[in-house]
């Protein structure tokens, strides 16, 4: 298991495939212990993929010190060096989305490619959906409320009439959740991560970005709503918008989520 001494934290990463250098940043609460991961997808079958649990996450390293959105770019762009990695493609999900903006604003030249999924800009073009909030609810009203708000279709008329398939996604959801559990540290960098997230906000910073970016994300998220993704692409020179079937999980709801990603990106067919 690979760790890295990454600007004063012993920082966990995975890297797997060939190919053109792809950092790859997880969302909140984002642990590479759990399954399915970046490295169980599609993305090492075409590129060089980096990624890591970040600053209060996973097996990285949780102080107890206030963490910014800068500190979380910086990790990453702190972790290419260390890797001898120049530049690569960045895909960011959810807060990890937050994070690519945040990264590639300050290093623009370090992106070639830049997907952003489920995520926001904040500021005026709008933040997503305050997760700290559900932070003191009971576990299980918390997972109701998580479902909901991940795909907006399933709300609780859904849930009362689908008794089956609601407990298999609270199952999902529990197993998911359990992956770290009881470790030293593990709630405060939960917390911490929260406060960082609520001061996102690239907003006045996106029209600097020169390469090009796909913004994507599915059509019923209530965390990352659409016309939070319909700001970001107003407001970079050179975006490309696609909804997809699904809500804040889209890309296991539509598999053509994945293939378009990997098109937008350059992958050459597996079998090439």
């Amino acid at each position: 298991m690979p760790f890295a001494s990454i600007r004063g934290l012993s920082m966990y990463y995975e890297r797997s495939g060939q190919g053109h250098p792809l950092l790859f940043l997880n969302g909140s609460g984002g642990d590479l212990r759990a399954r399915p991961g970046p490295m169980q997808g599609p993305l090492p079958e075409h590129f060089d993929v980096v990624a890591h649990d970040q600053r209060g996450l996973g097996q990285t390293d949780r102080p107890d010190e206030p963490y910014t959105m800068g500190d979380y770019a910086e990790d990453a762009a702190a972790l290419l060096d260390h890797l001898g990695i120049g530049r690569a493609h960045v895909m960011g999900v959810s807060f990890g989305g937050m994070v690519a903006q945040e990264l590639a604003v300050r290093h623009p030249q370090r992106v070639t490619r830049l997907v952003l999924a489920c995520t926001s800009p904040g500021g005026e073009g709008g933040a997503s959906y305050p997760l700290h909030e559900l932070a003191g609810l009971p576990e299980d009203e918390r997972a109701r409320r998580g479902i909901a708000l991940a795909d907006t279709r399933f709300d609780e008329a859904f849930q009362r009439d689908n008794p089956d398939v609601f407990a298999r996604m609270l199952r999902l959801s529990g197993e998911r959740a359990a992956v770290g559990q009881g470790e030293p540290g593990r709630e405060v960098g939960a917390r911490r991560q929260m406060e960082a997230r609520r001061g996102h906000d690239v907003w006045d910073r996106l029209p600097g970005l020169p390469m090009p970016v796909l913004v994507c994300g599915g059509r019923y998220d209530g965390i990352a709503p659409p016309e939070n993704l319909e700001a970001i692409a107003s407001r970079v020179p050179d975006a490309t918008l696609e909804f997809f079937e699904g809500g804040h999980l889209f890309l296991v709801q539509d598999p053509r989520a994945n293939e378009r990603i990997l098109q937008f990106l350059g992958a050459a067919p597996v079998d090439a």
